[in-house]
């Protein structure tokens, strides 16, 4: 870098931090945040009830039961909160072929990748557990106990069926329950 370049960049540099300090000095924190407030109760006070959640997943804490069979058979199976259960959701209903992986689970690539975004904090995935890993973007449903809790698995729900039939699962159906 030539020494008018390294002086162009730390004049912009240091312009920028004047900028920001004056803009940061001038203003009123609390004239702010009365602004932010005042306008938060006006648009609450304004908004109609049908505009607030879904009545069919009111928030992310709440559970949404799903009809699944597994090869014919039908059990018991839950989506959890989680944005990436929800977007799951809004798939179905999904009928997919799954594969074996690693002696653990049983695999399947769902028909597009699922939002990871406000992931909830990492688990070790359980038997029984459906769950979205992220970096292949495919979804694995755990026939054994995971090894450990990792960032890129998210788990999106359980499936309430006995380890071997879940080893075995050559397909299956996921829709919404009625």
């Amino acid at each position: 870098m030539t020494a008018f370049s390294l002086r162009r960049s730390l004049t912009a540099t240091a312009a920028t931090g004047v900028l920001l300090l004056a803009a940061t000095a001038c203003s009123d924190d609390s004239s702010a945040e009365q602004t932010t407030a005042s306008a938060s109760s006006s648009a609450l006070a304004t908004t109609p009830a049908s505009a607030s959640a879904s009545p069919t997943w009111p928030d992310r804490s709440t559970p949404m039961d799903i009809r699944v069979t597994i090869d014919g058979q039908e059990v018991e199976a839950t989506l959890n909160g989680s944005p990436a259960a929800r977007d799951l959701a809004s798939l179905l209903p999904l009928t997919l072929d799954l594969e074996d992986f690693h002696g653990t689970e049983r695999i399947t690539d769902p028909p597009r990748k699922l939002t990871t975004e406000n992931a909830p904090e990492p688990q070790a995935p359980k038997t029984g557990d459906l769950t979205y890993y992220a970096p292949w973007g495919n979804l694995a449903i755990f026939y054994k106990d995971g090894p450990s809790a990792s960032e890129d698995l998210l788990v999106l729900g359980h499936i309430d069926a006995d380890a071997d039939q879940l080893s075995g699962a050559g397909r299956i159906t996921i829709e919404a329950a009625s």
